[in-house]
């Protein structure tokens, strides 16, 4: 498993090697700039602004280039916004904007700006791979689709951190160690990463937080020429929105969190609650798998079958399988294989093939859904979605753990939680214990009073947010309503659910709002 809190927002399926994006954290954050536009929550922020102040005034009022993208039918700009909000008058950096405008443009509402997760997911990758072509019709004909990369990801100011072959000595290291002498080597690693992404990036690491992107995202409402914000967020994507009704409540719009985070949560009880979210969803893919005569884990017990499972990682960790191409799996790689697929239950089939293949000897399948997790390219290089990924976890909340003792002492809370994942987990939360830019988020709840009624979605079996964010987000939002789906996978919107869609759909077009404890199936 990869050291980080991971969320991801799962469009199609894995098997289709489409995008897959991660996320990541929910605590609040307090940048260098949040001072002047805030307000809506009971975390002590100021009164929200009519207007940008005179320094932002610039930005807000900029034109934007259009031009063809490479991905035909979208166009593709840049934005420029200050790199430190606290003084706009100083350096700038410039935003990869995307959009596809409304297939019916005389009945055109507005922008609708999407976002996939993360942090670390390139939203103008997901809107020319999936929303710009895959969101409903009756959405995409009212709507000019539109998708910024937030800074530090992507196109917009990326984040690096460590070369190809580095990072894949990082995601092999073993994240359950036994012993002193593995602990360290943990802990090194850690620190190894901190420290590239230091050097390679330091002069950003410190702007890249949520509120941060928030405040980008108000400058492209403005850009764009729309009195209020209507915005779908999956998993991160949800803490981002969230944050914007938040500083901004007075021009939200029509917002979706789907997949949602609650933002009042530390990163200690972020990373319990989610170890225990991929128990279920793992002991549901079990549940499904030893039905089945190829089941590779046997046709007994959930239980027994996680027990298999356990097993088969503890091998891995002395004893590799060969994976092609001169690499192998691991028990980190395998772990990270078997997580992608909780993602989605439209691969546990592929899951089932994979861990058949490596319990056999025959390590590549699985390695490749590590792969798909990672961004890992064919030619050994990496996207920056790990890289994006800790620079703002790591600045939106204070580190789970200070070191490798209090980690040892959480382990076996972690492991009630998830006997099959919950030491890994607990020693994959201390990453952010050696970060080189100080965390300037806390944990906090968010009210946005005075925000236009905000749609929020939850999936009852959903393994990187688990359903109880949800509730808690929607009771938080003094204009929050909860729609439920009850299944399996990460997030719900576009995710085979008529009525899931329907009920979206009707929010977005006609500012519908679901009757008050609304269930899906």
């Amino acid at each position: 498993m990869d050291p980080r809190r991971m969320f991801r927002s799962s469009v199609p399926a894995v098997a289709a090697a489409a995008l897959l994006v991660s996320g990541c954290t929910g605590g609040g954050a307090a940048s260098s700039a949040s001072a002047s536009t805030s307000g809506g929550s009971d975390s002590g922020r100021a009164a929200e602004p009519a207007g940008p102040a005179a320094a932002l005034r610039p930005f807000y009022g900029q034109k934007l280039a259009w031009r063809g993208c490479e991905s035909a039918g979208f166009q593709c700009a840049s934005l420029t916004v200050p790199l430190d909000y606290g003084e706009p008058g100083g350096r700038t950096i410039r935003l990869a904007v995307a959009r596809k405008e409304a297939t019916t443009p005389a009945k055109r509402l507005g922008s609708l700006l999407v976002n996939p997760g993360g942090p670390g997911g390139s939203a103008v990758g997901y809107l020319q791979m999936y929303a710009g072509v895959g969101y409903p019709a009756p959405v995409r004909a009212r709507y000019d689709m539109v998708a910024v990369d937030p800074r530090g990801v992507a196109g917009s100011e990326p984040v690096e951190c460590l070369s190809g072959k580095e990072m894949d000595e990082y995601t092999q290291i073993d994240q359950t160690p036994d012993g002193a002498a593995e602990t360290t080597r943990l802990a090194g690693s850690f620190k190894g990463f901190a420290q590239g992404c230091e050097k390679r990036s330091g002069k950003v690491l410190p702007y890249v937080s949520t509120v941060d992107a928030a405040r980008d995202m108000d400058v492209l409402r403005a850009v764009l020429g729309d009195e209020k914000l209507t915005y779908v967020g999956a998993s991160y994507g949800t803490f981002l929105g969230a944050t914007y009704a938040e500083l901004f409540p007075r021009r939200t719009g029509r917002l979706v969190l789907d997949g949602a985070l609650d933002p009042s949560l530390p990163a200690r009880q972020v990373n319990l609650d989610q170890t225990a979210g991929f128990e279920t969803a793992f002991r549901s893919f079990a549940a499904d798998c030893v039905k089945e005569r190829d089941c590779p884990l046997g046709t007994g017990s959930t239980a027994a079958a996680a027990d298999r499972l356990k097993e088969f990682f503890a091998g891995l960790d002395s004893r590799p399988v060969d994976a092609g191409e001169g690499r192998e799996l691991g028990e980190a790689l395998a772990t990270t294989g078997v997580l992608t697929a909780m993602y989605d239950e439209g691969a546990w089939p592929q899951l089932r093939e994979a861990l058949t293949a490596a319990m056999n000897g025959e390590g590549t399948p699985l390695l490749a859904l590590a792969d798909t997790y990672y961004e890992r390219e064919g030619d050994g290089s990496y996207s920056n979605l790990m890289y994006a990924n800790a620079a703002v976890n790591c600045l939106d909340l204070p580190a789970a753990f200070s070191g490798p003792k209090e980690v040892e002492a959480a382990v076996p809370e972690f492991e009630r939680a998830s006997p099959v994942f919950g030491r890994g987990f607990a020693w994959a939360a201390m990453n952010c214990a050696y970060w080189p830019a100080a965390a300037t988020g806390k944990p906090h709840r968010i009210v946005a009073r005075g925000a236009a009624p905000i749609l929020v979605v939850g999936t009852t079996r959903d393994p990187a947010t688990p359903y109880k964010w949800a509730r808690a987000l929607a009771g938080q939002l003094s204009s929050g309503t909860l729609l439920t789906y009850d299944g399996d996978g990460h997030t719900a919107y576009g995710r085979g659910s008529d009525c899931i869609d329907a009920a979206i759909n009707a929010y977005l077009l006609e500012g519908e709002i679901p009757p008050k404890g609304e269930r899906c199936r």
